[in-house]
């Protein structure tokens, strides 16, 4: 199977994501799409040929085979894999109708179009809500279908056509588990990254919608309890008084000018001098 082309969707659906949308997308290529491509096809590659019975009745290995398993690992692992990325790409398809309307109407509807609100908000939700879905369920099919994640090397089959309980076994069973249990740990990873993808988007949106409804009340309590900078500035600004000098001459008291005509008086005579006179 060729995984160039899921590669490449997903590539595009990265830039309209958020952070943690972004490192979902990084384990899905490294841990999961790359781990399958590079490793895991080559383990299950010849499962039927190396489930091996101990009887030669016709029929019995492969009703035995379709017993233990009724869906091959790494087919439903593949199955998965395309399940939990589906859901990724409604975002890019959202996107895409909106260009598609500011194309048709010929002018700017949107300030960004891969911001995440409004109706690409409920689809990034929507598509967030899948995706957990799409890999508990999973992940239940394996547990239920294979009774867990472990891959024993004997199972003891009694269907028909087997004459009797016969044994059969499992090649490579040990790196089957191990692959298995990968397979597993990436699951859940991916299922809480979901999940606090899901709580930050919401818990985003939530600060945005009070924000808008109580800051701007705020904001006119602020200017209700304090004037205008221009009117504090002006009542704060301090009165100028004129100098010193100004202020000392305007106290000084004005002084009498003499006058040029009248002539100083003349001291009294004393009593002495009016009787030798």
């Amino acid at each position: 199977m060729n995984w160039g082309f899921l590669e490449n969707v997903l590539s595009g659906v990265n830039k309209y994501s958020t952070v943690i949308g972004r490192i979902w997308l990084s384990i899905l290529f490294l841990f999961r799409i790359l781990v399958y491509v590079a490793a895991a096809e080559q383990v299950w590659k010849d499962e039927h040929k190396d489930f091996v019975c101990n009887t030669k009745q016709p029929g019995c290995e492969n009703a035995c085979f379709d017993h233990f398993f009724p869906i091959s690992q790494i087919r439903l692992w593949a199955l998965q894999l395309i399940m939990v990325s589906t859901p990724s790409l409604l975002v890019a398809l959202h996107v895409a109708y909106r260009e598609h309307r500011e194309a048709k109407h010929r002018r700017k509807l949107y300030q960004d179009k891969g911001r995440i609100d409004g109706g690409l908000l409920c689809t990034y939700i929507v598509s967030l809500v899948f995706k957990t879905v799409f890999e508990v369920g999973s992940l239940l099919a394996f547990y239920f279908l294979y009774s867990g994640f472990e891959v024993p090397i004997l199972r003891r089959c009694s269907m028909s056509p087997c004459p009797n309980t016969v044994d059969c076994y499992i090649a490579k069973a040990t790196e089957k588990k191990i692959f298995l249990y990968i397979m597993g740990c990436t699951s859940i990873l991916c299922v809480v990254l979901n999940f606090i993808e899901m709580v930050y988007i919401l818990w985003k949106q939530c600060w945005k919608c009070v924000s808008k409804r109580f800051v701007p009340v705020e904001g006119r309590a602020y200017c209700h309890h304090h004037p205008p900078a221009s009117i504090v500035s002006r009542s704060a600004t301090p009165h100028h008084h004129p100098p010193a000098s100004i202020v000392s001459r305007s106290a000084t008291p004005p002084q009498p000018t003499p006058n040029r005509d009248q002539s100083p008086k003349q001291p009294a005579p004393n009593e002495n001098q009016l009787v030798l006179s």
